[in-house]
Order: structure tokens, then sequence, then C-alpha cells
């Protein structure tokens, strides 16, 4: 488990809000503070937040760095601080030289994961705040600015950071996740698009 992922587990996005000044209602609904919000528009769930006035939504690393303007690694090292969450933990042991083709997979493989997770925010988004959260929803709010920022950095850093990256993301399992849900979302797309329509 790496630091992000540690701090996500240890504070709730309830937690962090109430925390840093906001009030939140026992439902879970506060009023936005990314927009002019009168009326409560912003749902704070355990691991993620949804916004129904502006759209905007993420996990409790997310929510920190907007709300305070910070990058998500400060935002991320300000929730170790302000909760003393302990982030003692052996790192991942890498290989500092993937091949190109180990590369091109990773991108590959993030860069599918990507456009479904941009699907999956579109097609399963709520339409009102009664409404039931479909777990790729879920998912796509809690995973689709991290997957945009490693494509990002991918593109913008130094052939040694992309190097240290790419080891990390195949060693931790992280590039066959990706390929897994996309290959599984297929496969369910394929078996849907073959069932027998009836007149």
């Amino acid at each position: 488990m790496n630091q992000f992922e540690r701090v996500k587990a240890a504070v709730t996005l309830r937690q962090a809000a109430e925390t840093y000044g906001l009030t939140v209602s026992r439902n879970g609904m506060t009023c936005c503070p990314f927009h002019e919000d009168k009326h409560p528009s912003l749902k704070l769930n355990e691991d993620y937040f949804f916004c129904f006035g502006c759209g905007a939504s993420g996990d409790v690393i997310d929510f920190t760095a907007r709300l305070f303007g910070i990058s998500p690694k400060d935002a991320t090292e300000k929730l170790v601080a302000d909760f003393g969450i302990s982030v003692d933990a052996k790192p991942v042991a890498v290989r500092r030289n993937p091949s190109r083709l180990e590369e091109l997979r990773c991108r590959r493989a993030l860069t599918d994961y990507l456009h479904l997770l941009k699907e999956w925010k579109t097609q399963y988004a709520p339409k009102t705040p009664e409404d039931s959260l479909d777990d790729r929803f879920v998912e796509s709010c809690q995973q689709y600015d991290r997957i945009a920022g490693l494509l990002e950095m991918l593109d913008e850093a130094s052939s040694t950071q992309r190097s240290h990256t790419v080891s990390a993301l195949t060693a931790d399992g992280s590039v066959a996740f990706w390929e897994g849900v996309v290959a599984e979302n297929r496969k369910e797309a394929g078996y849907r698009a073959k069932e027998p329509t009836i007149a």
C-alpha cells in the first residue's frame, strides 16, 4: 500500500471536510466550497465526493488539494500531518530499467482505463442526490484524476522518471489490474450486444 492509499484508508471525506471547516448534514450533504452554493449540493461519501451543482468529484486527497489549492502530493502530506497518519512501510522493490515494450503496455493500459472511467462517469452518474450510486460511477470519481495525472506525468517526465514509474506500476500490479478491468468491461459489452432483442 502506497502513501496515497494509506491516507485514503485512514481518513474519510466527512472527517476531512469537518476538520477543514465544513458543516456536513447527517446524510453527508454540505454546501460545495468549489462554487457559489447556497443549498447543499456536495455529497460526501466515505471515500469519494460528488457535487450535483458543479460536477466536482474525487477522493479525500483530491478534495483537500482542491480546497487548499495545492498539489495532490502536498495534500497527502497535509492529511498525514493533520490526522497523525503513520506512513512507515517498506517500499516496493522495482526494476529500474523497464523495456520500451513495458512502457507502451503501461501507457495503453492507462489510456484504455481512462477512457473507460470517462464513459462510466457520464453513463452511470446519479441524476438526483437520492439516486443510489453505481459502483462504476464511484470508481470513476475515485480514479479519474489520478489516472489522467499518471498519463500526463509519463508525457512530461524525464526518461529516468518514466522508467521508475513504469517499473513501480508494473511491480505493484496496477497495470495488470487496469488491463483486467478494461477486458472484463469489453467482455460484458460483448455479451450485451449478443443478447437477442425482443420485438
